[in-house]
């Protein structure tokens, strides 16, 4: 009973925040547009340049997270090249969404809750690891040839270099100056899940059978590849434990995005991506459970 009760007290605040966007992007007709890019501009980057910038921050110790989240997402896109050639499903499709997950939206408050603080900047640094590939990688994906300039248009790149940088120097930034910085990173992870909600809102069900073949298919394999690389590197438990957490999560919502501006099948890929984030609901709680009984 207090495995499921410290589950629900984690799970519980991300779904009713997205709930309630569910709800109000239904009954309002809400168009999260500026919002949205206030949030990847402005409110995300304000949160990683508060967690990076922080003197307690060491680089050198999630060097090998990051380098392991990047593991993620390229033996991702291996099994979805290998799906493609033996199904009719398109490479360009089917590969962004189990890819690149939704480490801001759920993964950021999702390690949060589970870690605490450390939880939030292992989070941030997975964050920016699919952060990254997606701008670039999945850009290249989709687009060859674009991927290194959307990638350099990236407010929060900019931001974290910053921040690294004067993490490794011996400059401190005044109280008065990181407070409002803080401030505004505050708003990134409520956005974060309110937009999902609204996103969610318009859920299109016609592809609905490629839905949710991917909204399994994609964390269980990426689950499964978190887990093998766990055994081979002595991570702490909160490390090991947000890998396995980002490897569980769903489709990122950008996917979508990226989709639509390329005009890659952004129908199918909205199912992808819509439906598995609903079905985040039943996976996360169980790796969280298997998380929480083997690394807390």
């Amino acid at each position: 009973m207090s495995l499921f009760v410290q589950i629900l007290s984690i799970t519980f605040p991300i779904i009713a925040i997205v709930m309630l966007g569910t709800a109000l992007g239904r009954a309002w007709r809400l168009n999260m547009h500026t919002a949205n890019r206030l949030n990847l501009d402005v409110f995300v980057p304000a949160l990683v340049f508060a967690a990076f910038s922080d003197k307690s921050f060491t680089l050198s110790q999630q060097l090998p997270l990051a380098a392991a989240g990047l593991t993620i997402v390229l033996l991702a896109g291996v099994i979805a090249l290998l799906i493609s050639k033996l199904t009719s499903y398109s490479f360009r499709t089917i590969a962004p969404p189990m890819m690149f997950h939704n480490a801001g939206n759920v993964g950021l408050p999702l390690m949060t809750l589970a870690f605490g603080k450390s939880g939030l900047v292992t989070g941030l640094v997975l964050f920016l690891v699919g952060n990254l590939t997606h701008f670039g990688l999945g850009t290249l994906i989709l687009t060859p040839g674009r991927g290194l300039t959307m990638l350099l248009k990236q407010t929060v790149i900019w931001a974290a270099a910053l921040a690294l940088i004067l993490n490794a120097s011996s400059l401190s930034i005044p109280e008065s100056v990181m407070l409002p910085i803080q401030m505004l990173g505050q708003i990134a992870i409520p956005l974060m899940l309110f937009s999902l909600g609204v996103r969610l809102a318009n859920v299109d069900f016609k592809e609905w059978k490629i839905g949710i073949l991917f909204a399994l298919l994609t964390p269980i394999v990426g689950f499964c590849i978190a887990f093998m690389i766990i055994q081979f590197y002595n991570f702490t438990t909160v490390q090991a434990g947000s890998l396995l957490l980002f490897g569980a999560l769903p489709p990122a919502v950008m996917n979508f995005l990226f989709a639509e501006r390329f005009n890659q099948q952004p129908k199918t890929v909205a199912s992808i991506v819509l439906i598995g984030n609903l079905f985040a609901i039943i996976t996360l709680p169980i790796a969280l459970a298997f998380v929480l009984t083997n690394y807390t």
